[in-house]
């Protein structure tokens, strides 16, 4: 009877060949490795690829400097080589030139250079030894570059210039990519800043105002740019998008990837574009998920400049309590007068002191008086020998899978909900009726939004608009005043006509 045995693991072997590659900055000798990595570098710079030994020692003479890793000589370096061989991040062949007798050539000297995937790891590695972690930002810059790269590529598309529309589509892939990478990198970093228990004013009030101010740009630009985008991706595919693919992967240069290949990457590059700025019939767009973020984020930042304002305010300092009661100490008349001062401040008959605090600050604040706040529950071995019980086995997390059902059938209600009276303001509009509560909720969430996007620099804004759930509200300068019913009253706008579609 034949055993069957199962089919190797071919993508568990590449990754495990791959994380290969990065042996070097773990070993004994990395700092060495790594300046034998930098002298290839450096010669690829001058468009020289093959290297001997001796040639590398010699490039490091020139750019070690002072840093003794990069002190080798020829003979230190070959052995470095070889290994490197045998991490597969260089390439070894044999070179046969350089011999000058029989014996040199039997030797078979050996040249060096950059695998592809070793080149790639050896960058990777330079990238983060050179990255600046406190540069986070969010590039509120881009998004007129965005705009405008979208108009070109229309016009490209429409004349059916292939080599532009490879250029526009790879920029605005470039551009997006990132944008969402500084946005993530931002994110992080600021939480990382909100959730830290070490923060000092001084550190923290320097740059605040040039926080929230860098936050509140981009989420006022954010929201004046996403609907002018969305209308000029619309613009975009009016002109035809598989046309656009087509062209785009004709012209793409990657000569080893078919042509069906590079269509379909191209097609999910525009999807992934397209998300960013529309809306998907199931859920928010990216931009909208990224504003909402940064509002989130303004008010994780307030709330941290409250908690430093407060402790900034403090009040009595233990500091200066003790100094205050070392004076009543020094004025005691008598040993026994000292004595009765300390039994009376201490009271140390058998003293147990017993540091509890409430387990969620927002119901019991740490600063809250003992006597107005109520008693804490504390462990019988914690009162009776002061140590804390040893701690057991966690308890099973209970899962109660009917609430979360019905909390998720509560929020696709209210989500519903929302959509049917936002269309129902878009097929009924907002004149000659009384509109009921949620289109009231509705109406002034879009108004928020345009009136967010009617930020003019210099002049007068001709109209603004505001969208959600596919309905889409405009803004435009009128002669008269707009008067609206609704369940909360009667609304006015002087100056502004509103249309809902």
């Amino acid at each position: 009877m034949v055993e069957e045995t199962s089919a190797p693991d071919y993508a568990a072997y590449a990754d495990t060949n791959r994380l290969k590659l990065f042996s070097f900055t773990i070993a004994e000798k990395r700092a060495e490795y790594l300046w034998v990595l930098r002298a290839f570098d450096h010669a690829r710079a001058n468009y020289t690829v093959l290297l001997h030994a001796g040639t590398v020692a010699q490039i490091l003479e020139k750019i070690g400097g002072s840093d003794p890793a990069a002190d080798l000589s020829a003979a230190e370096v070959t052995p470095l080589l070889d290994q490197l061989h045998v991490w597969e991040i260089l390439e070894r062949s044999y070179d046969g030139t350089r011999a000058a007798t029989l014996a040199e050539y039997r030797n078979r000297h050996f040249v060096y250079q950059f695998g592809q995937a070793g080149y790639q790891v050896y960058r990777s590695v330079e990238d983060v030894l050179a990255a600046r972690l406190d540069s986070a930002s969010l590039s509120r810059l881009a998004l007129a570059d965005l705009l405008a790269d979208m108009s070109e590529l229309a016009e490209a598309n429409r004349s059916s210039d292939g080599d532009l529309i490879f250029r526009k589509l790879k920029r605005l892939d470039s551009t997006l990519s990132d944008m969402a990478d500084r946005a993530a990198h931002f994110y992080l970093t600021l939480g990382d800043l909100v959730r830290t228990t070490e923060i000092t004013p001084q550190a923290f009030l320097t740059h605040k105002d040039a926080l929230l101010t860098h936050m509140r740009e981009f989420s006022s630009d954010l929201a004046r740019y996403a609907p002018k985008l969305k209308e000029a991706i619309e613009h975009v595919e009016s002109t035809g998008v598989d046309r656009m693919i087509r062209l785009a992967a004709a012209s793409d240069e990657r000569v080893f990837v078919p042509i069906t290949e590079r269509e379909d990457d191209w097609a999910a590059r525009w999807r992934g574009l397209t998300a960013w700025f529309v809306s998907a019939e199931s859920g928010i767009s990216e931009s909208e998920r990224l504003r909402e973020g940064t509002m989130s984020a303004i008010a994780a930042v307030l709330a941290l400049l409250r908690r430093v304002t407060e402790t900034r305010r403090g009040g009595v300092s233990r500091e200066s309590q003790l100094r205050h009661l070392a004076g009543w100490f020094a004025a005691t008349p008598s040993e026994d007068a000292a004595h009765a001062l300390f039994q009376a401040v201490f009271d140390l008959g058998r003293p147990r002191h017993l540091s509890m605090v409430h387990p969620d600050a927002d119901i019991i604040s740490h600063s809250r008086s003992w006597w107005e706040a109520p008693p804490v529950e504390i462990a019988r071995t914690l009162a009776e020998t002061g140590r804390p019980p040893s701690p057991g086995l966690p308890s099973k997390v209970a899962r109660n899978d009917g609430s979360i059902r019905r909390l998720r059938e509560e929020q696709l209600a209210a989500q519903r909900t929302r959509s049917a009276a936002a269309q129902s303001l878009a097929s009924n509009g907002v004149y000659q009726r009384e509109l009921n509560e949620q289109e009231t909720e509705v109406l002034l969430s879009l108004l928020n939004a345009a009136l967010t996007a009617r930020v003019p620099v210099v002049g007068r804004v001709k109209s603004s608009t505001g969208s959600e759930n596919g309905v889409k509200l405009t803004l435009s300068p009128s002669d008269g005043s707009t008067t609206i019913k609704t369940a909360r009253g009667r609304m006015h706008l002087d100056g502004i006509e509103v249309s809902v579609r």
